[in-house]
Parts: structure tokens; sequence; C-alpha cells
């Protein structure tokens, strides 16, 4: 039994969102490793002269040199970057999970949702995401993640997304649903709202009862949820 186990064991690949680095995942790689699954956190190129295609090499370079095949995980915008090098390794990459975000369809910019300012888009502040996104974050918690909140180069905000592969839309993924649910992510899905995930043969949706950051929120039932995908994989 121990044999099969390790034979099962990947390496997840974990990219956060806009604004953060590879420690937004400490405690959630704290709970994998206990799981067994070795987690890889990234921290992405963040230099103003960073380019999208500069963070996507960084997350191939994390795929390429995984023992095995790795699943690559997605946070919020970076569910873009999840689906990128799915389309770029299709073959090397086992699975990938979507943590409160979606593939962004080809030809359309990886996350121009704010202003820029001095070529970098800053961290725009707790206003846009009260209610659902921040329900579970108290006053510390926002203070702490805003303080370390990292601009966004203006070259990976309006970069533009290259999709290449349609074998990408055979590799199995998952979405985690925090601040939305699996219903309302179907419901999305199926109206053609989100048309990359439309064309996925293999799709599982899980719910996680979180606010737009579970990795801060829910470590532990995150790692269980990014465990068991790892498992099924």
């Amino acid at each position: 039994m121990t044999a099969l186990r390790k034979e099962l064991i990947m390496d997840i690949v974990l990219v956060a969102g806009l604004w953060l680095d590879g420690s937004a995942w400490d405690d959630v790689a704290s709970e994998l490793r206990s799981l067994g699954p070795r987690p890889v956190p990234l921290t992405l190129p963040n230099q103003a002269s960073a380019t999208l295609d500069d963070q996507l090499t960084a997350v191939l370079d994390a795929v390429d040199s995984a023992s095995g095949n790795p699943m690559v995980v997605g946070h919020s915008a970076a569910a873009a970057l999840a689906w990128l090098a799915a389309d770029a390794r299709p073959a090397e990459v086992a699975k990938t999970v979507l943590i409160g975000g979606f593939p962004v369809a080809d030809g359309k910019p990886y996350a121009d949702f704010f202003p820029l300012r001095d070529g970098v888009m800053p961290f725009p502040g707790w206003g846009p995401f009260e209610e659902s996104d921040s329900v579970d974050l108290d006053e510390a918690a926002k203070h702490a993640i805003e303080a370390a909140a990292i601009p966004v180069p203006g070259d990976v905000a309006t970069g533009v997304v290259r999709l290449t592969d349609e074998r990408r839309f055979d590799v199995p993924t998952v979405v985690v649903c925090p601040e939305f649910t699996s219903a309302q992510a179907k419901e999305w899905i199926n109206a053609g709202d989100v048309a990359e995930l439309g064309k996925a043969r293999h799709l599982d949706f899980v719910d996680i009862d979180s606010g737009h950051w579970p990795m801060y929120t829910r470590p532990a039932e995150l790692a269980r949820i990014l465990a068991a995908a790892a498992d099924a994989a």
C-alpha cells in the first residue's frame, strides 16, 4: 500500500492570484505536506517590466521541473495561467484546479480589471471586494494582505492570452467555488459565459464555504480538496 501511495503523490504547483506571491500558500502548503503531495508555491516575476509571457514561463518551468506529471492550481486571475499551462503542456499537466476564477479566452486580455498607474496595476483597496468576496476576512487579515500586495506589472495585466492546443480540453479540471456556488458556475458555463470550460471534457466542481481567498481563511479545507484532486488524478 505504501508503494502504491507513493506513485499517486504528485507535485502541486500553486499559483496565487493578482497582488499575491508564493507566501499566500504557506498554510495550505503546510497542510498539503502532511497529506502527502509536494506543494510547489510560486512567486511569479513581478518587476514592473515583467510580461504575461514571463509569468507563464515561470509556471512552465515548474511544470517541467516537477516530479512526474504535476497538478497546476490557479487562484482567481491565475486560473487563466493554469489553463495556459495546460495548453502549453497538455501531455505533462495531470490536472488543473481553478479556485475562484476561470480561463480567459484566446485573444482576450489576461486581467485588465483596474486602471494602471505608473505602468502597474496597484491593489485597488477593499471597495471592489465587499460582501461575499471578503466576508470571512477580518480587519487584521485585510490589512496584512493589503500591506503585502505587489502591484501587477502592466504588461501582465493587459497581456493578451494566446491558446493554441485543443488538447487542453482533455486535461481534467476541477473548479473550486468559494464566493460563488458550483450551481452558479455550471450556469455560467452552460450559458456560454466561460467558453473554454464549455469545451472541457473532464470537469468537476467543489464548493468551499469561504470568500475569495480560502488559502487564508480555510487553508486546511482547501488543502484537503487539493489532495483529493491529486489522488483522483
